[in-house]
């Protein structure tokens, strides 16, 4: 799946839209990489998401092969850290 649509059906993000454009701004990383919106997410990953006030470090549990309504969005993904953002320490 996506990583834009993951994090729409993990409400991670309110819109799809909103992800993509995260994306393209680099504001979600994996081992310190910026992500692209069509990267292809797999159990296991560490994603970085920077949102506007905070840093949060989610472990991808589970990637859905399609959406359905049974789909739990907390079973997909667990926080491992949540912290203030500094908005210009993921710049350097």
């Amino acid at each position: 799946m996506r990583l834009d649509k993951f994090l729409k059906v993990a409400r991670l993000s309110k819109r799809r839209s909103e992800a993509h454009e995260a994306l393209e701004h680099g504001r979600i990383e994996r081992d310190g990489r910026p992500l692209k919106p069509g990267y292809r997410v797999k159990p296991g990953d560490v994603l970085d998401i920077h949102y506007a006030t905070k840093l949060v470090q989610v472990l991808v549990k589970q990637v859905p092969e399609r959406m359905t309504p049974r789909i739990q969005a907390a079973e997909l993904y667990e926080i491992i850290s949540q912290r203030p953002d500094d908005p210009e320490g993921w710049l350097h």
